[in-house]
């Protein structure tokens, strides 16, 4: 039978429990839990060593490899230097730049912008307060994003809404794999506006490993891009990402206005526990069922919500 196993930190194994709370099975001796799927049957040790063994243990693993590679992209201080890592006059020249908002939400799509910067409009974005958005609010975030769009920038804006999330999910794709997919599309519909040779590259705000970016597309047989690049909290530094985050945010900000209306209630960004109590206020309302088209259910505010209900 075909198995694999990872090392996990605590705090990752709760949200695996949680994840797999409807389908615990009985806990083995010196376990912390045990879970069946589709894929595999996982089970999680004190030590931290989770077992993926079954069917498909590679794809069920790969939901939390993602996760586990993140952390370790951030906790790195001084990452060294590979065939991804961007030139150092890449932010100053003209250059495509990609990023995402929405995936830490309950509630809400993932909204993902790539956008193409000439070395020409990089002090105009300058002079039109584009930064890094997480320094800015959500209302200057929006004034940013229509000056933007003004300009002759080409751009490209995808959607993931919570009904084809949810469906790519229980398929079996991890949020990093969508997110890899995103970008990439984001990215391929840029480059058909422009001509290539313009740009300096392509630098993609870094969720994962390049490694595993490059497995994700490769499962839909796609390739990566000549030229890309990868950086942590790219947004800091390369003016095309931050206008992309801007882009992305703006984007993620109006799909939850509709999203609230369209509930009667304001549904709270995040994944707190003013979340839980909406989820539980918009089940007791619409029914469970509805929970699809306004959130990623597979998010542990779920149980929570239920469990208020």
């Amino acid at each position: 039978m075909p198995q694999t196993v990872y090392v996990f930190p605590a705090d990752l194994l709760q949200q695996m429990e949680q994840y797999y709370a409807g389908q615990l099975q009985t806990t083995p001796a010196g376990a912390l839990f045990r879970a069946k799927t589709s894929n595999a049957v996982i089970t999680a040790y004190k030590s931290g060593k989770v077992l993926f063994q079954g069917k498909s243990p590679a794809a069920e693993a790969e939901k939390w490899t993602d996760k586990t590679e993140e952390e370790q992209v951030k906790q790195k201080k001084a990452p060294k230097q590979t065939m991804y890592t961007p030139p150092d006059t890449l932010p100053a020249n003209s250059h495509i730049g990609s990023d995402e908002a929405g995936t830490g939400d309950y509630f809400g799509p993932i909204t993902t912008a790539a956008v193409f910067v000439r070395k020409e409009q990089i002090e105009l974005l300058k002079e039109l307060g584009v930064k890094d958005s997480k320094n800015l609010s959500d209302s200057s975030i929006r004034l940013i994003a229509e000056d933007i769009l003004k300009l002759e920038i080409p751009y490209s804006l995808l959607v993931l809404r919570n009904e084809k999330y949810n469906q790519l999910q229980k398929r079996g794709w991890s949020q990093g794999k969508m997110k890899a997919m995103l970008h990439h599309h984001a990215i391929t519909n840029v480059l058909k506006k422009i001509n290539f040779a313009e740009t300096e590259g392509i630098l993609i705000d870094q969720f994962c490993e390049p490694a595993v970016f490059k497995r994700h597309i490769a499962t839909e047989n796609k390739q990566l891009h000549d030229r890309t690049y990868f950086m942590t909290k790219a947004e800091s530094s390369s003016i095309a990402v931050a206008a992309a985050s801007i882009i992305a945010r703006t984007s993620f900000l109006k799909e939850m206005e509709q999203l609230s209306q369209k509930a009667g209630l304001t549904l709270p960004k995040g994944a707190s526990g003013k979340v839980d109590q909406a989820a539980s206020r918009l089940i007791k309302s619409h029914g469970q069922g509805m929970l699809d088209s306004y959130a990623k259910t597979h998010f542990a505010n779920t149980k929570k919500a239920l469990d208020r209900t």
